[in-house]
């Protein structure tokens, strides 16, 4: 499945710590969403979904997140259907093996493009 992930102006990665969650655009917004850092090894921290604002506000604040934010923390979302998230993030999280959380839904994987492909 193709998905469209989200980045800030300009087209650039989007800095969680930077991010304004209370602009208008995260209103009712719901999907999946991908927390990575940069640096000279990017690793991808985080994998989740539900409602985007709420999730990634709570993320922001989470000291297992913040203990890589010297390395600069990126996130990107998805907007998806509810009957596609439980099986887009067990494949992300299969995939992209995050350093925080490893339990992801036990449903079949529904494979999607990643956003810097």
């Amino acid at each position: 499945m193709f998905v469209n992930w989200g980045k800030c102006t300009g087209g650039h990665w989007c800095n969680l710590l930077r991010l304004n969650l209370n602009d208008n655009y995260f209103d009712n917004i719901s999907g999946v969403y991908i927390i990575w850092h940069g640096g000279n090894s990017p690793k991808t921290v985080k994998v989740g979904q539900g409602d985007i604002k709420d999730r990634l506000l709570k993320h922001s604040a989470d000291p297992e997140i913040l203990q890589y934010k010297n390395l600069t923390l990126y996130v990107s979302w998805a907007t998806l259907s509810s009957n596609y998230m439980d099986g887009v993030e067990k494949y992300l999280g299969e995939s992209l093996k995050p350093l925080v959380g490893s339990i992801f839904p036990d449903v079949n994987p529904i494979s999607v493009n990643f956003p810097w492909s």
